[in-house]
């Protein structure tokens, strides 16, 4: 299978490629029994955050599969004159790949999920019972809520992720912490494809509700949850969305303007 096609946004290789073929691509390394392959979201607010923390962006940068998640990714490729045309959420490789693997009876893929709590851990089981029931629930943990792991929390979630020899290791906590803890671990890990999905465990459980599908479509997602969420989300989509366009008209690798300034509009 041909690797996938990518673009540099901000110094990171983020697919081009829609969905569907993000999919296949990681069916193909759970069928060639390699190792360790890690896939991440990019959107502006984790660009902007990166920028100023050298874990976080050496983790997005030694990513696998990197997708474009926010509309600002699909944006700033647009003017960049880039072929990025459509977001790849954490959610969409989630549930992708869940069908995918689940469409396989006779090929028991396994997974495990690490972060949350343990009542919504609890909830993702029976709902991947059910809905996935060619998937095997290999197990979970929950982690301790705290900023940062030392040494023995990293050790604990290790083991327990170990014993249970899943397939993939789906990893739900909030970023960058998912994803440095990703980075600093993922040779310890006895697995062969790891995602860091946030909160797709609370959209999966229903503790959290995904935007209308409408508003997913229109790149409009982060709307209903800002008004719901306001103090938790001002800062991502009024603080770092305007500072991520202003690095994306302001970046260019080989010191070019940008080719909106060159066309004058988007296409």
């Amino acid at each position: 299978m041909q690797q996938l096609t990518t673009e540099q946004i901000q110094g990171y290789a983020v697919t081009v490629q829609p969905k569907g073929a993000c999919i296949g691509q990681i069916c193909h390394w759970l069928e060639s029994g390699d190792k360790g392959k890690v896939f991440v979201c990019a959107n502006p607010h984790s660009l902007v955050i990166a920028k100023n923390d050298p874990l976080f962006r050496d983790a997005i940068q030694a990513a696998d599969l990197v997708t474009p998640d926010g509309v600002g990714i699909v944006l700033a490729s647009k003017v960049k004159g880039g072929k990025i045309r459509e977001r790849v959420t954490g959610s969409d490789i989630f549930y992708g790949l869940s069908k995918a693997l689940n469409s396989e009876p006779n090929r028991k893929f396994s997974c495990f999920f690490l972060g949350s709590t343990d009542e919504t851990l609890a909830a993702v089981k029976e709902k991947m019972e059910k809905d996935y029931p060619y998937i095997t629930f290999a197990g979970s943990y929950s982690p301790p809520y705290k900023p940062e792991f030392n040494e023995e929390d990293s050790r604990k979630m290790i083991e327990a992720v170990n014993r249970a020899k899943p397939d993939v290791l789906w990893v739900g906590m909030t970023a960058p912490k998912q994803e440095k803890w990703i980075f600093q671990n993922k040779e310890r890990l006895d697995v062969k494809f790891i995602g860091a999905i946030g909160a797709v465990f609370d959209f999966f459980t229903g503790n959290v509700k995904r935007s209308h599908p409408v508003f997913q479509q229109i790149g409009l997602e982060w709307l209903p949850r800002l008004i719901k969420e306001p103090k938790r989300l001002f800062e991502r989509n009024f603080i770092s969305t305007p500072k991520f366009l202003m690095m994306i008209l302001t970046y260019n690798s080989d010191n070019k303007p940008p080719s909106f300034f060159k066309t004058g509009t988007f296409y």
